[in-house]
């Protein structure tokens, strides 16, 4: 498989006065501050998401393949304990390729994608809906890192949120619990969420899933720097970056970085910044996840888990949690 550079060539110009001013805002504090660090969701513009979709289909990139089989394997289970007939409210949605099991077991009448790259969202939204033809679509695009108000059709329906791809694991702790809470307060009370986590495991099997020899993973970083090439008028030298992927035992993460590969001086809307040779720019986390940090993370954010499925290698895990009422005590 190519890197798809393409892919990148095709998508139409944003001009500055149309970026969006929160990407403006975030990329503009990165390269302000001494610690660069850019919130991963930036990486998914119509050209990052396609690119992460290639990236799913790698050897090394185990995650999507062995989430895959669990849904093939448990949904009908996920069905039974969770009601069949929900609203399905996929969380994050990129292709929706994962959403068919789901919603071939639960038999939902109603299917809500989120996702923050618009373009993308209304392309998988229409793809899906060719192969559901009974099934009602409602495409929402946002940011769903805060709470959203979901289409009127599905108002009374109970609902079953799904964020599969160990997303949540892009995010430290702090920033997980928000986006629990935020998910609880969208879905409400008495609502189930089927959460993918993937588990901490050697760092020989981590690392080539987040550096992969055919390059895509690279090709997929360093698009972010031509984002803000695109969008916010900057020069940055993007071929002076490289990708690099590690493993933070501390913090039981993948850490993904750009690193310059010399001194550099570029400008982004007008506004002139530097960098030293091996100054890097976080651009995103993969936490991994054991059983129990798991269940913990899950009901700080106000989700009890029901039930939970894994691989034979126990490498990944599927958990259907419930948005139970609030005690104040035991």
């Amino acid at each position: 498989m190519s890197t798809r550079p393409q892919a990148i060539d095709a998508i139409p110009d944003v001009s500055v006065a149309s970026a969006d001013p929160a990407f403006r805002a975030d990329i503009l504090a990165c390269f302000r501050s001494t610690r660069r660090a850019i919130p991963a969701r930036w990486l998914y513009d119509l050209a990052g998401s396609e690119l992460f979709e290639a990236i799913t289909d790698l050897p090394e990139y185990y995650p999507t393949r062995t989430e895959t089989a669990l849904l093939e394997r448990y949904c009908g289970e996920v069905a039974a304990h969770g009601g069949a007939g929900r609203a399905v409210v996929e969380f994050g949605s990129g292709s929706s390729v994962k959403t068919p099991h789901l919603l071939r077991a639960v038999q939902g009448e109603h299917y809500v994608p989120i996702d923050i790259s618009g373009d993308f969202l209304r392309d998988s939204a229409s793809a899906l809906a060719a192969d559901f033809p009974e099934l009602a679509v409602h495409p929402l695009e946002g940011d769903f890192m805060h709470p959203l108000k979901l289409p009127e059709a599905v108002a009374g329906v109970p609902k079953l949120g799904f964020f599969p791809g160990s997303t949540i694991g892009n995010m430290v702790a702090r920033t997980s619990l928000d986006l629990l809470r935020s998910m609880r307060e969208t879905l409400g009370e008495g609502a189930m969420l089927l959460i993918g986590m993937d588990r901490i495991k050697s760092p020989d099997i981590l690392i080539p899933a987040y550096d992969d020899a055919q390059g895509v993973t690279a090709e997929f970083n360093l698009n972010l720097l031509r984002r803000i090439n695109r969008e916010l008028d900057g020069d940055i030298p993007v071929d002076r970056f490289c990708h690099v992927a590690r493993w933070n035992d501390s913090y039981a993460r993948i850490e993904m970085h750009l690193e310059a590969q010399a001194d550099i001086d570029f400008h982004i809307l007008g506004e002139g910044f530097s960098m030293a040779r091996g100054e890097t720019i976080h651009t995103e986390n993969s936490h991994k996840y054991g059983p129990r940090d798991a269940r913990l993370l899950l009901r700080s954010g106000g989700w009890t888990t029901c039930h939970e499925w894994t691989d034979p290698d126990d490498w990944f895990a599927l958990i259907l949690a419930e948005a139970k009422p609030f005690q104040s005590a035991p």
